[in-house]
């Protein structure tokens, strides 16, 4: 009788999945925090949450920094080197073909859509600084630009259109995971809790968890 059957491997280190927690804490919290400001008119509690806003955003650029040095010293799977896949990218792009073999580490295809996230979180991370800077007066960059009003424009514009592609990619990440775990009845989002990622095997013999 063919049974189901798991390899398992630690593949995400500690330090990894801290920054994956801490980077994906930074973004609820700034999600929350403009969707509460909808609900206070012009006042304290809107200054407040303004103010909360920006210290979250320097805490998303610590995660962001931290990040990108660990996929450049880190384990060998919180690398980025663990995500460029662009002969596999193509493939998908010039043949529709999407299927990928199972392997440890990050999915080869959905690595491209993370790195793409992760260049959106940098320009996030530097239209937010400067909004900081000319809006309210504060942050690294107000040395410079605190005085440059008329910039307001030039930062608001992409950071509102980054925040709305950062919620669609939270949403459709959430649901793929669903949707892989019913359809290929392997647990995914538990790997960034335990740091083990299991791989699918069909074959006779026993079930291994």
């Amino acid at each position: 009788m063919e049974t189901i059957t798991y390899r398992r491997q630690k593949v995400y280190d500690p330090v990894l999945r801290i920054i994956h927690l801490w980077n994906g804490l930074s973004i609820l919290f700034l999600m929350m925090t403009i969707w509460l400001s909808d609900l206070f008119e012009k006042g304290v509690g809107e200054d407040t949450l303004w103010q909360i806003h920006i210290n979250v955003g320097y805490a998303l650029v610590v995660g962001i920094v931290a990040r990108l040095a660990w996929g450049v010293v880190g384990s060998s799977h919180a690398r980025f080197t663990d995500m460029w896949h662009p002969a596999a990218w193509w493939r998908a792009v010039r043949y529709f073909d999407f299927k990928s073999q199972p392997r440890f580490g990050h999915h080869v295809l959905a690595s491209g859509v993370y790195i793409l996230v992760y260049l959106l979180l940098i320009s996030m991370a530097v239209t937010g600084l400067g909004l900081a800077a000319v809006e309210h007066s504060t942050g690294p960059l107000n040395v410079w630009l605190g005085d440059m009003t008329w910039l307001k424009d030039t930062f608001e514009e992409p950071h509102e259109v980054i925040y709305s592609m950062l919620i669609g990619f939270v949403v459709i990440h959430i649901a793929a995971l669903i949707w892989h775990e019913h359809q290929d009845k392997t647990p995914l989002a538990q790997a960034m809790v335990t740091g083990y990622q299991y791989t699918l095997d069909k074959s006779e013999g026993e079930h291994h968890a």
